[in-house]
C-alpha cells in the first residue's frame, strides 16, 4: 500500500504567515557563503545542508491520510482541510470510487468535506464508515445554512454510510479493516488498515493513559506489531499537563505506546498550531533521543509532513 500525508496538523489550519516565510528566506541568505554559490552542485550542495524545518514546512492543513492500496482500493482517513488537497492535488481512483474512514466529527476532522472537489462529481461513488450512527446526520447539518451555501442534498444520492463497531473487523475493497474506540472527549477512533502482510495504524486524538496500554483483543487487532503509526503527538510534556483532558498525548507517551505495542515505525502527527517548523523539529529530535534513552533504537520516529508518501 502506499501511504500520502494530505492534512497532518491538529485544532485548526495553520498556514505559514508572509512573516514566517521571510524569517525562512532570511535565515538562509544569512547562511550562504561565496562558495555555496560558485556552482550548480554547490548550490544544490548547500540546498541540501540546510535544515528540514528551514528548507520547506511541516504544512498547516488538518488531518487527512491517503491510503491506495496495491489492488487498487482508495482509503482516506478523514476529512480535515487535507482533504481538499486530495482533491485538488490527488490521483483520482481509477473506478472513481473513493471509501471515506471517519475518526470522530469535531471540526478539524471534517471541515474539509464541503470542499472535496469529488463529492459534487456525478461520476464519483463515496463510502463512509465510521463508528458513529449519526454519521448523515451530521454531515448534513454542516452543509447546512447559515454554515454552507451548497446543501448535502447535491451530493447525498451518490454517498453511502456504514456504521462500524469497535473490535470487530470489516473489509473495504478486499482489505481488512479493524477500529478502536480512543481516549479523546466525544470519543474517537483509531483504525488498522492492512495489505500484504503489512499494517498500518491512523491514531489520531487520543490522551494516552494506562488503559490504553492495556492488551484487549481490541486493541491487540489494532495496534500490536504494526509497520507503521500515525500517532497523536501533539504537545510537549509541560504543555500536556497544562491542558490535561483536552484529548491530546505529549510526543514521549507516543513513544511509549509505540514501543508498548511493538510499532516499527511512528510518525508524530496531529501537530500543534501555535508550534511553528523549528519547534516541531526539535520535538522531533527529543522523541529520537527519547526512543534511544529507554534503548528502543530499532524503532523508526518521523514527524508527519504534508506530501510525505510512505511505500508499505
Amino acid at each position: 500500500m502506499k501511504i500520502c500525508f494530505w492534512g497532518v496538523r491538529g485544532s485548526i489550519p495553520t498556514p505559514l504567515t508572509p512573516r514566517q516565510i521571510q524569517a525562512k528566506i532570511t535565515a538562509v541568505v544569512q547562511r550562504i557563503t561565496q562558495k555555496d554559490i560558485a556552482s550548480e552542485d554547490a548550490r544544490e550542495r548547500f540546498i541540501a545542508s540546510l535544515p528540514e524545518w528551514l528548507y520547506g514546512t511541516t504544512g498547516g492543513n488538518t488531518p487527512c491520510v491517503e491510503i491506495k492500496s496495491a489492488n487498487g482500493t482508495e482509503i482516506v482517513l478523514d476529512a480535515g482541510s487535507g482533504l481538499r488537497v486530495l482533491g485538488k492535488n490527488g490521483v483520482k481512483p481509477a473506478d472513481n470510487h473513493y471509501n471515506l474512514l471517519l475518526s470522530h466529527f469535531h471540526w478539524d476532522h471534517l471541515q474539509g468535506f464541503p470542499f472535496f472537489d469529488a463529492i459534487y462529481d456525478p461520476s464519483v461513488k463515496i463510502d463512509i464508515y465510521s463508528a458513529f450512527p449519526a454519521a448523515p446526520r451530521i454531515l448534513a447539518s454542516q452543509m447546512s445554512r447559515p454554515y454552507f451555501p451548497a446543501p448535502f442534498d447535491v451530493c447525498a444520492k451518490r454517498i453511502t454510510f456504514h456504521t462500524v463497531k469497535a473490535g470487530e473487523p470489516f473489509s473495504i475493497g478486499g482489505i481488512p479493516v479493524c477500529c478502536c474506540k480512543m481516549s479523546h472527549p466525544g470519543n474517537s477512533y483509531s483504525y488498522a488498515i492492512s495489505e500484504n502482510g503489512k499494517k498500518f495504524v491512523y491514531a489520531t486524538d487520543v490522551e494516552l493513559s494506562q488503559k490504553d496500554f492495556e492488551k484487549t483483543s481490541e486493541r491487540i487487532k489494532v495496534f500490536q506489531d504494526a509497520d507503521v503509526i500515525a500517532l497523536d503527538s501533539q504537545y510537549t510534556v509541560a504543555e500536556a499537563y497544562q491542558k490535561e483532558n483536552w484529548g491530546h498525548s505529549a510526543f514521549c507517551y507516543a513513544i511509549d505506546f509505540a514501543v508498548h505495542w511493538n510499532i516499527k515505525s511512528v510518525y508524530l502527527f496531529h501537530h500543534e498550531p501555535t508550534y511553528d517548523d523549528k519547534k516541531l523539529h526539535s520535538i522531533l529530535h527529543a522523541a529520537r533521543w527519547y526512543s534511544k534513552y529507554i534503548e528502543h533504537t530499532n524503532m523508526q520516529v518521523h514527524i508527519a509532513v504534508e506530501g510525505t508518501v510512505i511505500n508499505l
